[in-house]
């Protein structure tokens, strides 16, 4: 059994309750491959959860972009993971390089908010990856298995967990890793596992490739043997984020 592709469309903080309707639309009316073949992760804002989650096709299911790392109480502005677990969502996304940069959550605080959301029954997209600086000083290696690390020392299964590389230079820019760049950093993580958590995770986890993802590229990136789907930013919000679901037919006539 191979590992299923999977896309993930992360909204990151726009829309408005018209709008959200309206792509939430567009999806449903999109004829796109079968759940045998792809798994589609959509994640709005935590204000649409609800209605996206009452309006979204059946066949798609729904994250959150983010959960608190323990139990709720008093603590202003969060959102816990039992909340979620409430609300029927299944999946969260932690450690986009987003909150790792603009917030300052480090690889220990990511690797706990990954352990307490699996603990209360949440799968989670797990994020690494590299800012410019590190790759052009050749740290990219060193950068993602840190992240990893931390999360492996914190973990013990990782049947729910899908590992997105995101590097950071790519996200939101314009520039997007080569094929043969995402295909390296996805093989080194692979193998990675495999050494550092076991043959199985290493072969099972599926790791999705996340910067600047959209309808012209994604054929290519998604023919790569290590490169198991994508999380999607800003192409989420428009049509072509159909072009990139039907992208994973590309493992299944390879």
């Amino acid at each position: 059994m191979g590992r299923k592709f999977f896309v993930g469309g992360n909204w990151k903080c726009n829309g408005t309750v018209e709008e959200v309707k309206k792509i939430v639309t567009t999806l449903s009316e999109a004829e796109v491959p079968s759940e045998d073949v792809v798994e589609v992760v959509i994640s709005p804002p935590f204000v649409f959860l609800p209605l996206v989650k009452t309006l979204l096709r059946r066949d798609f299911s729904i994250a959150a972009q983010n959960c608190w790392v323990r139990k709720g109480g008093a603590f202003t502005g969060e959102v816990s993971a039992e909340m979620l677990v409430n609300l029927g969502i299944p999946w969260v996304i932690l450690g986009h390089s987003e909150r790792r940069l603009l917030l300052n959550e480090s690889n220990d605080f990511v690797a706990d908010k990954v352990a307490y959301a699996l603990s209360q029954g949440l799968k989670v997209i797990a994020c690494v990856g590299e800012t410019l600086e590190q790759r052009e000083s050749g740290a990219t290696m060193a950068v993602v298995a840190a992240q990893t690390k931390a999360i492996a020392e914190q973990v013990a299964h990782w049947s729910n967990i899908v590992l997105a590389y995101e590097p950071v230079w790519a996200i939101g820019t314009g520039k997007v890793a080569t094929p043969a760049q995402a295909q390296e950093v996805h093989f080194e993580l692979r193998k990675w596992l495999q050494v550092n958590v076991g043959a199985e995770v290493g072969a099972t986890t599926r790791i999705i490739y996340g910067g600047s993802v959209n309808g012209a590229n994604c054929k290519e990136l998604a023919a790569q043997p290590d490169v198991d789907g994508f999380l999607v930013g800003g192409a989420s919000l428009k049509p072509e984020f159909i072009d990139i679901i039907k992208s994973s037919t590309v493992k299944t006539t390879a």
